[in-house]
């Protein structure tokens, strides 16, 4: 029931979709949102809209025609309870929606992930010949931007980091540079690459890696990351907070 609640909200696209529909003639007046209960109502209505917006942009590139006309349609005769289908059979329809959908997402998936384990193995092969770049036992590539002289970290150890993570093809997808913050984490509890290769980095240091789906994300596909994809990092690591350090100590350490 949960998948096709959120189907059903296709019937309340307005906000966004009205402006689409050609045959509004009226200007609509000027929204006011000087009360709370001004401000409560259009908020509903505008998370919805941005929410089915989403949506329907990726129906669309799934391959399925959407009628923005009908959908504002079905909102409006669903407000006013003068609905030309009954709950029943709006029901089967946004089940079988809902499982066409399905079908194609999985068929887009498994297609980028062919895709990714290609491409994938093609940068491996052309990295790896790049002048300076290493490669460890387990297939992790690393370049050295920036020699560090500060200390080592163990795995056991807490880190705090400035990275820049990409795809292959040069697509950010995660970035504490972005944030403009640091990041700080257990090395322990990340992807084995980074396990790997922040261990092989001194503080100060600046390294590129790279990194096979492998020792990343394998075959998961994640909202940004397709499945079998290899990631390039450039990682810079400020700063080590040992896991034997007693906690004063640590937290001074950590203040530099």
């Amino acid at each position: 029931m949960k998948s096709i609640y959120k189907y059903s909200l296709v019937a309340l696209a307005v906000v966004g979709l009205s402006a689409c529909n050609q045959e509004q003639e009226a200007v609509a007046a000027p929204v006011e949102l000087n009360t709370e209960a001004q401000k409560e109502a259009y908020s509903v209505g505008a998370s919805i809209g941005t929410y089915m917006a989403g949506h329907i942009k990726e129906q669309e590139e799934l391959g399925f025609a959407v009628d923005r006309n009908l959908i504002v349609t079905g909102f409006s005769e669903g407000l006013n309870s003068e609905l030309k289908l009954t709950q029943e059979e709006m029901q089967a329809v946004l089940q079988t929606l809902d499982e066409k959908l399905n079908e194609k997402r999985q068929t887009k998936a498994a297609a980028l992930a062919e895709k990714s384990l290609a491409d994938s193995a093609a940068y491996l092969e052309t990295n790896k010949a790049k002048d300076g770049v290493v490669t460890t036992e387990s297939g992790l590539q690393y370049l050295v931007l920036t020699a560090g002289t500060g200390e080592q970290p163990v795995a056991a150890d807490t880190v705090k980091v400035h990275y820049v993570g990409t795809l292959t093809d040069g697509t950010e997808f995660d970035s504490s540079v972005a944030r403009g913050e640091p990041a700080t984490f257990g090395l322990n509890r990340v992807i084995p690459g980074w396990t790997e290769g922040v261990q092989l980095m001194s503080v100060g240091s600046k390294f590129k890696f790279v990194i096979p789906a492998e020792l990343a994300y394998g075959d998961r596909d994640t909202a940004t990351i397709p499945a079998n994809s290899t990631l390039v990092f450039e990682v810079e690591l400020l700063d080590i907070q040992k896991a034997d350090a007693p906690a004063a100590e640590a937290s001074a350490a950590h203040a530099h």
